[in-house]
């Protein structure tokens, strides 16, 4: 009886010792700093493609370094670099069957400047989008640019075609090119000659890795995006800085804090990865390329933070998880926080389409749990997107509640006690 005792005591006296070690490591000050430093005035807004960005990739990567973190498999950096194209259209000539094809029924997704294919080129495999088919997963699953595709689109799409336009603003270089065209028919014989003038911009995510031990294969991923507005003008203020304190130096911040939290824990059974996007604001560039290094199929669910600096409309201690009903993820999370006082809650502002909005879109559109944990009153935040985006405009106290509560949520799933079921893509948009 005695031994039971003294088992019990030490599973007890651990617990604490671990409610305390979170407090200790997960304080205020901690996230001040962290927090008044990404939002800095010197950090020029971090906007993607300026100095200012550079600077808080270089601060993140310090901040992981000093925490212990690994970097990617094959990296020698905390920085993931790729590289964005930006391909604009010179001439486009499509023929089927020897008839030419309408320009705004073919669209060439391609890094190089000419691309010249026909349908016994070398390495090119013809697809098809049936009638029925969820034409925008499909269509985004092609143009990742993995392989060589001619891929035909049946005509009931012809709605939507133009739509894929927009993937070529989503392009990383790559030796690969995808030509969709809209067509009733499987034709005999396709001729595309695409002519580009191609431009190329250098972007950062910064990542690191605490390595899982049982279930090392398997990953659990907390994100932010690092990125702002950067400066620029604002009519009635002498304030161009658009330090982006709550959008989303907070998110950033809770990565690291956590990044430091579970580095001291050191009982992950999965692999746990920490990533900072860059280019959230201007497409989620960063997150989208992030997501393509990865099987889906590996990844057992996405944390990611996105304006969790103020109260949400429910006050303290609580916050939102965008998509909520698309997976069980949300209540295995809340029931790891019975008896905090600490509640997650659906999104309130479905209207708003948050679920597609932030860097959790890419992974969850492959069947991953993704979701965005978030406080941010969308219908009435009054500093969102504005110069007025400052620390002193949060409340750190609750900020640093959230955090600590993020971690004690995801306890189960690290462990891999608990896997959150996966997203149905058949019925995304």
């Amino acid at each position: 009886m005695q031994k039971l005792f003294s088992i019990i005591g030490s599973l007890f006296f651990g617990l604490m010792a671990t409610a305390q070690d979170m407090h200790v490591v997960i304080n205020e000050q901690e996230v001040n700093r962290v927090l008044s430093t990404l939002a800095a005035d010197d950090m020029q807004g971090r906007r993607a493609f300026t100095p200012g960005i550079e600077k808080a990739a270089a601060f993140i990567a310090e901040e992981f370094r000093k925490t212990g973190l690994q970097k990617l498999q094959g990296s020698n950096s905390y920085l993931q670099n790729f590289t964005m194209i930006r391909p604009k259209m010179l001439g486009l000539t499509t023929t089927i069957d020897g008839q030419p094809v309408d320009m705004k029924n073919v669209v060439a997704i391609t890094c190089k400047p000419i691309l010249q294919v026909t349908e016994s080129t070398p390495d090119f495999e013809i697809v098809r989008i049936l009638k029925g088919a969820n034409f925008i997963t499909e269509a985004r699953k092609y143009a990742s640019l993995s392989k060589n595709y001619i891929v035909l689109v049946d005509t009931s799409f012809a709605t939507n075609f133009s739509r894929l336009v927009s993937l070529k603003n989503q392009l990383f270089e790559s030796d690969k090119s995808v030509i969709f065209i809209l067509t009733s028919s499987i034709p005999k014989t396709i001729s595309v000659d695409a002519r580009h003038e191609i431009n190329s911009q250098s972007l950062s995510n910064v990542v690191g890795v605490i390595p899982g031990k049982s279930l090392a294969k398997e990953i659990v991923i907390f994100s932010g995006h690092y990125d702002h507005l950067g400066i620029r003008k604002v009519t009635g203020t002498t304030d161009s800085i658009f330090n982006g304190a709550n959008d989303d130096a907070a998110g950033t911040t809770a990565v690291i804090a956590l990044a430091n939290y579970f580095a001291k824990l050191n009982n992950n059974e999965r692999t746990l990865i920490f990533a900072a996007f860059t280019a959230e604001e201007v497409g989620g560039y960063g997150a989208t390329y992030f997501s393509r290094k990865f099987n889906p199929n590996d990844v057992k669910a996405m944390f990611n933070i996105e304006m969790i600096g103020t109260e949400s409309k429910w006050g303290a201690n609580s916050a939102y998880i965008t998509g909520f009903e698309k997976t069980d993820m949300g209540k295995i999370l809340q029931q790891n926080l019975a008896g905090t006082g600490f509640n997650f809650y659906p999104d309130p502002y479905p209207d708003q389409n948050l679920f597609y909005r932030s860097d959790n879109a890419t992974l969850a559109r492959l069947g991953v749990p993704a979701h965005t944990i978030s406080t941010s009153k969308m219908d009435s935040e009054p500093n969102y997107h504005k110069v007025s985006d400052e620390v002193g405009t949060l409340n750190i106290p609750n900020m640093t509640q959230i955090i600590r509560s993020i971690a004690l949520s995801a306890r189960g799933i690290i462990s891999g006690k608990e896997t959150p079921s996966r997203v149905d893509v058949s019925v995304l948009r």
